[in-house]
């Protein structure tokens, strides 16, 4: 676990389990989801599962039976549609029971297929407009300052949302207000709804750009999990009195090999008879 980390209760699978096995393990879980209903937004859960390992097994403060105590570092999910991807990362961490992915999506459930903060323990918001999550992300960095609280704030957020000026309102923002207990996370799968995230309004170069808005920017392979961690560790400890960045290029369904070399769309189609399929290739991943 990272420097600072002490006070986190350790999750019910073990403080032992690597951050490879945990990656898997959320994938896994997002996948048997996908399985309950048919559909849902798997292929980027796959490819993000890499950074949620490395967030909450080495980064994140937290109590999993304790999802509102006052010193835990905040995890933003600005993407809401990727809410499958969150709570494969919640019940592997021991913050939502693992039997209770098998309501997903369904009437009444704590997992609807967008995340709703009122729904979920462990949402710290509702993202389903896309762009406002760093504009929140900065609201509530000011508020932990003005606490004196050490608590980090990340905001995980698409490639997209590169497009919405909201974020780049909010990116300025930061840097004025020199925000050191932000971190933002792109999910830079170059994917969104009408195509490439690079064909529809391109951010390039994204780490130049927030570098000159005043951030500290990096880029890594987002399904590197050492190069994930390092960033991780880096951002955390920046001595620097700014917000700071990290864009992890991932790739869609990654995990699963005839996924990841299916056209590639902001929703990936799956066949009935493929949830098994997926689950065997993840399986046989597992042990490589």
């Amino acid at each position: 676990m990272a420097e600072g980390t002490t006070e986190i209760d350790m999750p019910r699978a073990g403080s032992n389990v690597g951050l490879a096995e945990r990656a898997y393990r959320i994938r896994r879980h997002a996948v048997r989801m996908g399985q309950v209903q048919g559909q849902g937004y798997v292929g980027q859960a796959l490819g993000v599962a890499d950074v949620l390992a490395v967030a909450y097994f080495h980064a994140l403060r937290y109590r999993p039976t304790d999802t509102r105590w006052e010193g835990r570092d905040r995890f933003l999910l600005s993407i809401g549609h990727y809410a499958i991807a969150l709570y494969a990362a919640l019940i592997e961490a021991g913050v939502l029971p693992e039997e209770e992915l098998e309501t997903y999506g369904t009437d009444d459930s704590r997992m609807p297929m967008s995340g709703m903060a009122a729904y979920t323990p462990g949402m710290e918001i509702t993202g389903g407009s896309l762009g406002h999550g760093l504009g929140i992300a900065v609201g509530m960095c000011l508020g932990l300052k003005r606490k004196r609280s050490g608590s980090f704030v990340y905001n995980l957020m698409s490639d997209g949302e590169l497009g919405e000026g909201s974020t780049w309102e909010a990116a300025m923002s930061a840097a004025h207000h020199r925000l050191d207990n932000l971190i933002a996370i792109v999910d830079f799968n170059n994917q969104q709804a009408d195509g490439p995230s690079t064909a529809m309004l391109s951010s390039e170069p994204v780490t130049d750009k927030f570098e000159a808005f005043g951030w500290h920017a990096q880029r890594v392979d987002g399904n590197d999990i050492e190069a994930v961690r390092m960033a991780f560790d880096l951002a955390r400890g920046l001595k620097e009195p700014r917000p700071r960045v990290i864009v992890c290029d991932t790739r869609m369904a990654k995990g699963v090999p005839f996924l990841e070399s299916r056209d590639i769309a902001h929703f990936i189609r799956v066949e009935p008879h493929e949830w098994t399929l997926a689950l065997e290739a993840l399986e046989r991943g597992r042990s490589h």
